[in-house]
């Protein structure tokens, strides 16, 4: 039997979500389809807080983050905020694109300042700019208010926002922020199989996109808002994932969106109340903890892999023992997506029983 996953991705997904998925499959070219895709549209932007379509591109949300800088950087330079495993990965994809890729690196643990950035965009010379919101290796959630601040200094950067992890856990109003491409993706918060990215972007960046060479084809934004004029896709679409998320906004605007936030974030501290009763710190400082999962700091030092291994012998329930060099020193526990109150209580009377001594 499966786990039940707590893990920070993929998530664990609904029997209606996969209801949805088994729809009967419909010709990616026909009416029906722009039928389903458009009609998703209307929540696809309320969502994202955008005047602006969404866009549905069948990969990870990598492939649509190697597009953003494909996209909205041509002979200029690109700089890669890094806080943690992924927003690091960003600066290598940057420089395997071609492109001049400059680093704002900061420890793991840290957020990502408005401060620094200015200091880096003062120097001239870039074209973009790529920020992870929430780094699930460290649990951290950078001041998204405070970075599109300082953009508004720079009209000429573009921002490129990875929302992977916290999109519909915490308000993102795109076009109010002033984030030119926001991006997600299917099996975080959505709590969708993998496989879908969603994103959107400003006019700005179709203007900068349209000047860029090299843009490649399956990812290029013009042939995506060209195609969505008509409710289509470039290229072929995963139908079903679309019938997944059309069955997931229905859940999300039943629910209400300030409350999913407000759900997400009593889950979490039901999580943080857990790790801080049982004498563990956060690995994330106050202030900038992430909303969608908890990362744990191991400072009593327990096996956490046996910790790991408990959970799941005894309860079917897996969690992360710490991403990459934090593999031991930290674990993660996920609270994205349908989780309940009475699901994470279950999980926080797994945790009690499964802890080392």
């Amino acid at each position: 039997m499966a786990s039940k996953l707590y893990i920070p991705g993929p998530i664990q997904v609904s029997e209606k979500t996969f209801r949805a998925m088994c729809s009967p499959m419909i010709g990616h070219r026909s009416g029906d389809f722009k039928k389903l895709y458009g009609g998703i549209q209307p929540q696809l932007k309320e969502l994202f807080g955008t005047a602006q379509p969404v866009f549905l591109s069948t990969s990870s949300a990598w492939g649509v983050m190697e597009g953003a800088v494909r996209n909205l950087v041509g002979s200029g330079k690109v700089l890669n905020c890094m806080c943690g495993a992924f927003s690091d990965k960003w600066l290598d994809v940057s420089k395997k694109c071609g492109k001049q890729a400059e680093s704002l690196q900061v420890e793991w643990g840290q957020p990502i300042r408005g401060e620094q950035i200015r200091e880096k965009l003062s120097q001239g010379g870039f074209e973009a700019i790529t920020v992870i919101h929430n780094e699930t290796s460290t649990g951290v959630m950078s001041p998204i208010g405070e970075i599109c601040e300082v953009m508004r200094e720079f009209p000429e950067v573009l921002l490129v926002v990875d929302s992977v992890s916290s999109f519909s856990v915490v308000p993102l109003p795109m076009d109010e922020l002033g984030i030119d491409v926001l991006l997600t993706g299917s099996q975080k918060a959505l709590a969708m199989p993998p496989g879908l990215a969603l994103f959107s972007a400003s006019e700005k960046a179709f203007a900068r996109a349209e000047q860029v060479k090299g843009r490649g084809y399956y990812f290029d934004f013009i042939e995506f808002k060209k195609n969505q004029a008509e409710d289509m896709t470039p290229s072929t679409p995963s139908i079903s994932h679309i019938y997944a998320l059309r069955s997931k906004l229905e859940d999300i605007f039943n629910e209400g969106i300030a409350n999913r936030h407000a759900r997400h974030a009593e889950l979490n501290e039901m999580v943080g109340s857990w790790a801080l009763r049982n004498g563990f710190e956060f690995f994330a400082p106050e202030g900038f903890r992430s909303k969608s999962l908890t990362c744990v700091a191991n400072n009593r030092n327990i096996d956490v892999a046996e910790f790991v291994k408990n959970l799941k012998e005894r309860h079917g329930i897996l969690i992360d023992g710490g991403y990459g060099k934090l593999k031991g020193k930290t674990f993660r526990i996920s609270n994205m997506g349908d989780e309940t109150r009475e699901t994470i209580g279950e999980l926080i009377a797994a945790l009690d029983d499964s802890l080392p001594q």
